[in-house]
């Protein structure tokens, strides 16, 4: 009997079909895009916790004399936004439904107030100072607008009304408000990616190529307008087509960010290790914190960073795809185009392909204002998680978490309400716990 030694050819063939098959069973699993979610996110959060820490140290040395300073603020953030995304994770998804006028509302007045009343550093005007916290009301104007904009859609598919005056109407209108108020703040980043999202939802609920086309060119002229409008983002133009001929100009975060990555090698110089962040690259725990995070990791760190927003972006069309839902299905495409463009055209502008637009690595980046919201659109998206089909039975069947077993403990009976109910005799035995057929 011939064996994969005894045939080469086979062997190396043969394990291949059985890793693809291993792969294919499980991603056929039905928790498979829950723990996507809920990994990538866990290991991009506690990584950005981690270089917010390295990044910022010296500078918040420099002007706080605590070099945790700008560290325990995110993580007080963190720490506020997981029970966020906890409980976003187990709302019925008529919760989000709804939640996206309120958020519209909420994100409309506090841009009004920022316009009027904002706090303005480096020439834009994006916070509203409450005391010791800075507040961004266009973060919560990303989710709101995805929710508000994928519940108007939904509507008009169900009411089988889909023409192109009512994939406009009023969802048009409302992304125009926003960007402009956006725009009165000089906040072209934050612009950009609200386009993004509504572009995603007209690609999602089918928008005739030529409207599509025709929305692209407009949204294209308009930022040809604004840019040469401004001579700041004139500048950074400028700066992106030849950033070493202005290395002490308009190229010098471009140039020294580069100087970073290019020093970091296959696997860094090690976490904490550094020398660009010595003051050398402006704003290094924010926008331009890939590259610290090339220079101390390497290229090995920025590739796991860039796999693991891979697959988030992954998880959250899965749910699209796998959840029949029209809500779902466009709410989640526009979380994915949020998060997973907001971190392309930051990487871009970092290793130099896209021009700086001062918008932050979602999850990775230090601030508050951006962390909260998308960590409630990511708990929104494991709750989406929980509609695919197998997903609930296989929840019911895994028993309590360690949330249910902790209350156990304390007497609160939580691993009686997280265990799955045995079947009586009034019950088929083929159903599992009481939502099983819901």
């Amino acid at each position: 009997m011939s064996t994969a030694a005894d045939n080469p050819v086979e062997g190396p063939t043969g394990w291949v079909k059985e890793q693809a098959a291993a792969l294919r069973e499980l991603l056929d699993r039905p928790l498979t895009t829950y723990y996507l979610i809920i990994g990538c996110s866990a290991l991009l959060l506690a990584l950005g916790l981690m270089m917010v820490l390295s990044a910022s140290s010296i500078e918040a040395l420099q002007e706080t004399g605590d070099p945790f300073y700008w560290f325990v603020k995110q993580s007080m953030s963190a720490g506020l936004g997981v029970p966020v995304m906890w409980v976003c994770s187990r709302l019925p998804h008529r919760f989000f439904r709804w939640a996206g006028y309120p958020l519209m509302a909420l994100s409309i007045i506090g841009l009004g107030i920022v316009i009027f009343a904002g706090e303005s550093q480096l020439g834009a005007q994006r916070w509203i100072d409450v005391g010791p916290i800075y507040l961004q009301p266009s973060e919560p104007a990303k989710l709101g607008l995805a929710l508000w904009g994928a519940d108007l859609l939904a509507r008009k598919a169900r009411g089988g009304r889909i023409e192109w005056r009512h994939l406009l109407i009023p969802l048009l209108p409302g992304t125009a408000i926003l960007a402009v108020m956006v725009m009165l703040g000089r906040d072209l980043g934050t612009t950009l990616v609200l386009m993004l999202i509504f572009l995603s939802l007209l690609w999602v609920v089918g928008a005739p190529i030529k409207l599509f086309g025709g929305i692209v060119a407009m949204m294209t002229v308009a930022v040809i307008f604004m840019i040469t409008t401004e001579g700041y983002r004139s500048d950074r133009i400028t700066g992106w087509l030849d950033p070493w001929g202005h290395a002490q100009g308009a190229g010098y975060q471009a140039v020294q960010g580069q100087i970073a990555m290019g020093s970091g090698g296959w696997f860094g110089l090690g976490l904490g290790s550094s020398r660009q962040k010595w003051s050398w690259i402006p704003h290094a725990e924010s926008d331009f914190i890939f590259s610290i995070l090339g220079e101390e990791l390497g290229l090995m760190g920025t590739l796991s960073v860039i796999a693991l927003f891979g697959l988030l972006g992954y998880a959250g069309l899965r749910v699209a795809m796998r959840v029949n839902d029209p809500f779902i299905r466009l709410a989640s495409s526009a979380v994915v185009a949020w998060v997973a463009g907001q971190a392309i055209v930051n990487i871009g502008a970092v290793i130099g392909v896209l021009p700086i637009t001062g918008i932050p690595l979602p999850l990775v980046s230090y601030g508050g204002s951006a962390l909260l919201p998308t960590l409630a659109a990511l708990g929104m998206l494991l709750s989406f998680a929980k509609r695919e089909p197998g997903a609930r039975e296989a929840l019911a069947a895994r028993g309590p978490g360690p949330a249910a077993r902790a209350l156990s403990w304390l007497g609160l009976g939580g691993a009686q309400r997280g265990r799955p109910r045995r079947p009586t005799r009034n019950v088929p035995t083929g159903r599992v716990g009481p939502d099983a057929e819901r």
